[in-house]
């Protein structure tokens, strides 16, 4: 399943299935084939999608710290981090939000 996150204020925002659904649990929504994200849901969206990847970045810098430097972590099975993958979507929240315009998926 691919997930296609669109907007009147924005360009299309595609996820592959695992990566989408993984930001909509983040956010607190039910990953699905349909669903909208309202405007007023978008600051706590926003703010829990940067506390998802100031934790992931904590987590890996303690490993790297516990195992002597970053050389010596072992790389994720997801080449691409969170941050990389959430900050897309995170510029698309701010920018609906801005423009007072929901994001929907699946429709």
């Amino acid at each position: 399943m691919i997930y296609k996150f669109k907007s009147r204020e924005t360009g299309d925002l595609i996820m592959l299935e695992p990566d989408g659904r993984r930001v909509l649990e983040i956010i607190g929504k039910t990953p699905g084939p349909q669903g909208i994200i309202e405007v007023d849901q978008m600051p706590a969206a926003i703010a829990a999608l940067n506390a998802a990847i100031a934790k992931a970045e904590a987590d890996f810098n303690a490993a790297a710290a516990a195992a002597g430097g970053t050389d010596k972590v072992p790389v994720p099975h997801e080449a691409v981090s969170l941050r990389q993958r959430a900050t897309p979507f995170i510029a698309m929240l701010k920018e609906c939000a801005q423009a007072d315009h929901e994001i929907v998926w699946g429709v």
